[in-house]
């Protein structure tokens, strides 16, 4: 009895990681990777042209974020399977993931296996999340996808927490504003909009903060 075949879309914005991904996938002989996109516009075009079962999808993009797709996707393809591969740490994106559409999410510092099982787990209808994720963690997450959160930084655009994400691994408001191809203007309305959001009065109290939500995060990565 033939296999259903399983098409799947990569889009990140790393060569090499793409090329990781259709190597592990198409060793599988029910995937096909059919296709691959770089940004949220040639994502939108490979959908549209290629009709994926599946997509693998990284949060931190050129240009648009890949939250913007999810979005999108949830709205417009919402049979469209997805799987979010990224280097945030979940805890902070998971839940914005699972409200946006997403079925499961895997931190790119995990090995690539773990990308296989959450695949494998998709497809048989279920919810991937790393095994760091307490089953209390996950009913959190769960309804929260609906009701939302209490936490400042649940409070933030997509787009301020990438900006916040960057602040606290130390980069400048020049290197964010071309990691996200945005004006330096705008990443300091960004940068002003999260001192407002999180109640911080100056730009030295929201790189302190910012790293040392960064340090949490490092500390709380499986090893």
């Amino acid at each position: 009895m033939a296999h259903r075949i399983t098409r799947i879309l990569i889009v990140d914005d790393h060569p090499i990681m793409r090329q990781g991904l259709i190597t592990l996938l198409e060793g599988e002989d029910d995937l096909d990777v059919c296709g691959e996109a770089e940004d949220v516009p040639q994502a939108l075009d490979a959908i549209e042209k290629l009709q994926p079962d599946f997509a693998i999808v990284d949060i931190s993009l050129k240009g648009r974020s890949g939250m913007d797709l999810l979005k999108h996707l949830k709205q417009q393809h919402p049979k469209l399977q997805v799987l979010v591969l990224s280097m945030y740490d979940e805890s902070l994106y998971a839940e914005r993931a699972l409200r946006y559409g997403a079925r499961g999410y895997v931190m790119k510092q995990e090995a690539m296996d773990k990308v296989l099982a959450a695949v494998r787990r998709i497809l048989a209808g279920e919810i991937y999340f790393s095994e760091k994720l307490s089953s209390a963690t996950m009913r959190r997450l769960l309804d929260s996808a609906s009701a939302g959160s209490d936490s400042p930084l649940s409070q933030l655009t997509d787009r301020e927490m990438e900006v916040f994400q960057r602040i606290g691994q130390g980069r400048s408001l020049r290197e964010i504003a071309e990691e996200l191809c945005l004006s330096g203007k705008t990443i300091e309305t960004y940068r002003e909009h999260l001192k407002a959001k999180l109640g911080l009065q100056s730009s030295g109290e929201l790189l302190r903060y910012a790293i040392e939500r960064a340090t949490d995060l490092e500390g709380n990565k499986p090893t």
